[in-house]
Formats: C-alpha cells, structure tokens, sequence
C-alpha cells in the first residue's frame, strides 16, 4: 500500500495533557506537509490552529474525553463549542458505565443529540474496546448503527489498551448503513496501519506514522 494512501487515512493526534502550542503547531504543519485526513488536537487549541492554518487543515477535536461520564449538556455544549471554533470532525466518548448499565436508549439519545450540535460535521464515537466485552462492543456496534453518527472508533489511547486488530475485525463485520471505522491507539508501524486498513478502518488515530515518514525521509 502506498504511504501517501496511508497517510491520507491518518488523524495525525496529540492529546497530551502538557501539550503547548509550539507542540499542536508542529503537528498541524506535519498534517499540512504529509496529506494527513485530520489533526485531531484539544479543543483548546482548536481557534488558534484554524486561524493559523485555515482550510489548508481540517482540525478535529475530543469531547467528553478521555471517560465519557460528563453529562449529555455538557458534551453537547463542548461540541458547539469546538464546531463555533472551527473544529471540522468530533469525536465523542460515550458514556462507558451507560453501556454497562444497558442504559442504551440513553446511549443512542445523546450521541444524536450531538450530532446535532456538531451542525454538520463529521461525528465519531469513541467506545473504548479495552473496557468492553466483545457482546457490548458488538452491542455499540448496533447503536452506532442506528444513530446519525459517521464513525465507530475504538479507543481514547488514554485507558489500558488501544486499537487490536480482532475489534476492527469484529466491527467490520457488523457495521451497517455506510457506517465507516476508526482504529486508534497503539498504531506503532506503518505495517500496523497497512493492516488495520486492510481490516476495515478508513481513518487512523495515530501520531507514529508521520513521525516514522519524517524520520525515513
């Protein structure tokens, strides 16, 4: 697979809580020089980048993030927020302990809701594989599904596990209605991202594959 096609599947990310704006700044001149899908970056740094970058970039930010528990209020307000901003794609993390719960009505409402909120733009959902089993993944799966959401997306790279290639598996064969994936956490080669896409993820969350064409170059 060629490493452009590779590269143009990337949300090429930094989340780190001590992340500074030289920091957010280099990676979204990466994104602008490799062809990255997005940057994925915090929505605190989401109106300077766009003001630095502008349509040269699509930005994306996280909401709820990394656990999922704020309210359904509280997410919707951040995305507006973000999308107010510049934000181009969200990605939200669910409310994990709702899963649990079987809170699944509830779980569908507020990913819709939003959806709403983010006026248009692409929507992912986050479900943290690592804390799952592979019932309620599959269950994610269905509500994602049934939702107005674009994306399913495996992981925050924040909780005990990333993206494993049995869950991209699993989510290939059970997404519906155009529903597309995104592997994310612990993408470490280019290899690992040759397969994941292989698999079925059309975006990858990940900061290595750039820093590995920087570094081959």
């Amino acid at each position: 697979m060629d490493i452009q096609e590779i590269l143009s599947k990337v949300d090429h990310t930094l989340l780190a809580p001590a992340a500074t704006w030289d920091e957010i700044r280099a990676i979204c001149e990466d994104g602008v020089r490799f062809g990255t899908a997005s940057v994925c970056i915090p929505a605190s740094f989401v109106r300077q980048a766009k003001e630095t970058f502008g349509d040269k970039l699509t930005v994306c930010t996280v909401i709820g993030f990394p656990n999922g528990y704020s309210t359904t209020p509280v997410k919707c307000f951040e995305t507006a927020d973000a999308v107010a901003n510049g934000a181009d794609e969200i990605d939200m993390v669910i409310n994990i302990g709702w899963l649990k719960d079987r809170r699944y009505d509830d779980i569908l409402r507020e990913i819709n809701a939003i959806k709403v909120a983010c006026a248009g733009k692409l929507l992912k959902v986050i479900i943290e594989t690592c804390l799952l089993t592979d019932d309620e993944k599959i269950k994610m799966c269905e509500i994602v599904n049934e939702s107005n959401a674009d994306y399913i997306k495996t992981s925050t790279g924040f909780s005990k596990g990333g993206a494993t290639k049995h869950d991209i598996e699993l989510f290939a064969a059970h997404m519906k209605n155009g529903k597309l994936i995104k592997a994310a956490g612990g993408i470490s080669s280019v290899e690992d991202a040759e397969d994941f896409i292989k698999l079925g993820a059309s975006r990858l969350g990940t900061s290595r594959i750039v820093k590995i064409v920087k570094e081959s170059n």
